[in-house]
């Protein structure tokens, strides 16, 4: 019998005025909603921007590298096989659960090209297939300590903004299946803003920096 996947309500923090931009920032494997949420404070945009931050949790299921552990998990996850042992079926799943996200915002009144889709690990996995098929293009995909397997043709228009940033000595997603990832992204026509740092399988201050200068400019915030 398949696994039964039940999405929780995410973590949102609005901003204190109007609505202008929307980030939905996927966690990492084993991690929930609440991982990335304490960030925002971290950012530091000014209030003025108007963003809402939404943090979706992954649901409970059992991942086969793990020995079928139950955790929360986007997709299974079969071996270290990065490129070829990618399941294709648990990741189509949960990018329709962030079309679902987005189209709430849709319904809220805010436009696809103010929504960005953001993930750490196997959560920027599924932000850029979900952000790269999506049938509107969105602001941008910030895609952090993550890969990208192409499983198939993105439909997305090549000029949508990729941020990918990777640590030199992560252990857990090599560097080089990160920057392979990249480099097929290129070859297929985006214009991918990529960021090294000296760091493992996490986010450093400078990324932060830099994450906050990508925002700014993906979302046309500055001086807003």
């Amino acid at each position: 019998m398949q696994e039964e996947r039940r999405f929780d309500e995410p973590i949102i923090i609005e901003p204190k005025g109007n609505v202008r931009s929307v980030v939905i920032w996927l966690h990492g494997l084993g991690a929930d909603g609440g991982d990335f949420a304490g960030l925002v404070p971290q950012l530091n945009l000014p209030e003025q921007h108007g963003i809402r931050f939404i943090f979706p949790h992954a649901p409970v299921q059992s991942v086969t590298i793990n020995g079928g552990m139950k955790m929360r998990s986007w997709h299974d996850i079969r071996s270290t096989d990065f490129a070829n042992d990618v399941d294709e079926a648990g990741i189509r799943v949960s990018c329709e659960q962030v079309y679902d996200l987005i189209q709430r915002q849709l319904d809220q009144g805010v436009s696809a090209d103010k929504i960005v889709l953001a993930g750490f690990s196997q959560g920027g996995l599924i932000a850029l297939h979900a952000g790269l098929n999506y049938e509107s293009r969105l602001a941008g995909v910030m895609a952090l300590s993550t890969y990208c397997p192409m499983i198939e043709p993105f439909s997305q228009s090549r000029d949508i903004p990729v941020f990918m940033a990777h640590g030199e000595f992560d252990t857990v997603i090599p560097f080089v299946v990160a920057q392979a990832s990249c480099t097929a992204l290129e070859k297929a026509g985006y214009a991918v803003q990529w960021h090294a740092y000296s760091m493992e399988h996490q986010v450093c201050a400078q990324e932060i920096e830099d994450i906050v200068n990508w925002l700014t400019s993906t979302l046309s915030l500055e001086g807003a």
